[in-house]
């Protein structure tokens, strides 16, 4: 399997607008220039264990063996440091090694396939080369980062983790080792005493949606979880299933625009919404919003209150005036349009057509028009049309 079939959509999107950032390519030119983020050898070599073959046989094994599943070539060093918590990390390679550092209390609690999956996660992040975006060094607190880019650094970090989550259940050889290990993550249990239920652990994500729902509202305030770099344990392992259960794995899975959709839906639960996050993406988006759901109210000659109803209570009291003019707001759709395709993330304009879908089906039904309407929006924007048979019909 190719990296480009792992990697998951937000990832690479993200990822490649973020090295386009000013702020970002200042960074790594510094980085460059001084050689900052090197001498991380030096200091494993001075403050853990290096875990050489003959001292730890089944991990470089399980490492070997999980860089030749992945199609890397680089030889790995691995080391533990004393820790009671269960953690892994990959370090920024340094002279063609790849290096990759665990606690002892992960090393001696997981068994053999669980830690199949941390290495394969680990390694992902190698994999994906997401070492070149330097996270630390701007966030250190020596330059001035704006907000939004702050947001955007989060976003891409929570996404990167699926990519490696993914990269982590083909090492393992399933699923059920992936949803062991990040149930032990998550909890820090190590015995028997609480049986590992995967499908109640999946039931927390429902109820996340529904805190989230609640707390919508308030999502002009600032949440911690907006500042999180993974996603929550619960929508890790609903990613993970959902990967697991797709065409990348087995045949005649889920195909992989729907896989890639449905992992969107739940990082839109990590992120400011658009309807009341205030940015000029979230502003672009909403514009869209208002036309869109105008036009496709209107789309059978009629307007039709119920869709008309139902944009108002996704835009919030007093948003669509009472006399509306579908004609006029036709007019300007085009230049909203092309506003959200130059300015807003792939991945973002759909969150927008499943808006449009919901006022669609407003009425309980929808129309032919409707959902023209809807397809000749998501071609304005360049999303993927198989989104809008997945989200409207």
């Amino acid at each position: 399997m190719k990296p480009e079939d792992l990697q998951a959509d937000g990832d690479r999107d993200l990822a490649a607008r973020l090295l386009q950032e000013p702020d970002v390519k200042r960074a790594i030119e510094k980085i460059e220039v001084e050689g900052r983020e090197a001498g991380a050898r030096r200091r494993l070599l001075g403050t853990a264990i290096r875990l050489t073959p003959d001292m730890a046989p089944d991990v470089h094994e399980t490492l070997d063996g999980c860089r030749r599943t992945l199609g890397l070539e680089s030889p790995i060093e691995s080391f533990v440091y004393p820790g009671a918590e269960f953690n892994a990390a990959a370090v920024r390679p340094e002279r063609g090694r790849l290096l990759i550092i665990v606690s002892s209390s992960l090393l001696e609690a997981f068994e053999a396939d669980e830690l199949r999956f941390v290495a394969g996660h680990e390694l992902g992040h190698h994999l994906f080369e997401h070492h070149r975006i330097p996270v630390v060094s701007l966030l250190d607190g020596t330059r001035r980062v704006s907000p939004g880019l702050v947001l955007r650094l989060f976003a891409w970090q929570r996404y990167a983790e699926i990519s490696c989550d993914r990269a982590g259940v083909i090492c393992a050889g399933g699923i059920e080792p992936a949803a062991r290990a990040l149930f032990k993550l998550a909890s820090g249990l190590r015995g028997g005493r609480v049986q590992v239920r995967i499908d109640q652990f999946l039931s927390q994500v429902a109820d996340l949606k529904e805190e989230a729902s609640l707390m919508a509202p308030q999502d002009d305030r600032m949440r911690a979880d907006w500042f999180s770099t993974h996603p929550f344990s619960p929508l890790r392992l609903r990613a993970a299933d959902l990967f697991a259960r797709s065409e990348l794995v087995i045949k005649g899975g889920t195909p992989r625009a729907d896989l890639e959709a449905q992992v969107a839906d739940l990082m839109i639960l990590m992120q400011p919404s658009y309807l009341h996050e205030r940015s000029g993406v979230a502003e672009a988006m909403r514009r869209l919003l208002f036309a869109g759901g105008v036009a496709i109210a209107s789309a059978s000659g009629k307007v039709k209150e119920e869709e008309i109803e139902e944009l108002e209570r996704l835009l919030g009291p007093g948003s669509v005036p009472p006399e509306v003019k579908p004609e006029v707001i036709r007019d300007d759709l085009p230049s909203r349009l092309e506003d959200v395709r130059r300015n807003v993330p792939p991945l973002r304009r759909a969150q927008v057509l499943r808006d449009l879908c919901v006022i669609a089906r407003a009425d309980g039904r929808v129309e032919p028009e409707e959902l023209r309407v809807i397809r000749d929006i998501a071609a304005a924007i360049e999303v993927d049309p198989t989104l809008v048979n997945g989200s409207c019909t």
